[in-house]
């Protein structure tokens, strides 16, 4: 595996994992247009899935758009994310803002993800 591959091991596939995600998830980092959405797996790397409606992001142009965005900053940033399962899902707005501003909300929301997950294993142990 690629240093910075985004192979299917770093995604969540399933509606089981989605499921398990939703009803354990025991880390949040919300913001006006993004809600991330995070529980700790037993694996040793983090993996993603995107919940985006046609609701919150209009047309299928712009949610490919913010979802590639948000992929490949995953991508990049997998080494630092601790081991976690993430679910992504879209708030209104979020497919009106231009990609600079979405990468730099995600980078945001990764930070606050990052902190959250070291406070949570600092209070356990």
């Amino acid at each position: 595996m690629n240093e910075f591959s985004y192979p299917r091991q770093l995604r969540l596939l399933t509606g089981g994992d989605f499921k398990q995600v939703f009803s354990r998830a025991s880390l949040k980092v919300s913001d006006k247009h993004l809600l991330i959405l995070a529980r700790p797996n037993d694996l040793d790397h983090p993996r993603v899935g995107f919940v985006f409606s046609k609701k919150n992001i209009r047309l299928a142009v712009n949610r490919n758009r913010v979802r590639r965005i948000i992929r490949e900053s995953f991508r990049l940033n997998q080494h630092t994310l601790p081991n976690v399962d993430i679910v992504i899902l879209a708030r209104q707005g979020l497919g009106d803002i231009d990609n600079s501003d979405v990468q730099a909300l995600i980078s945001k929301s990764w930070k606050r993800l990052i902190g959250r997950a070291k406070a949570k294993s600092d209070k356990s142990t």
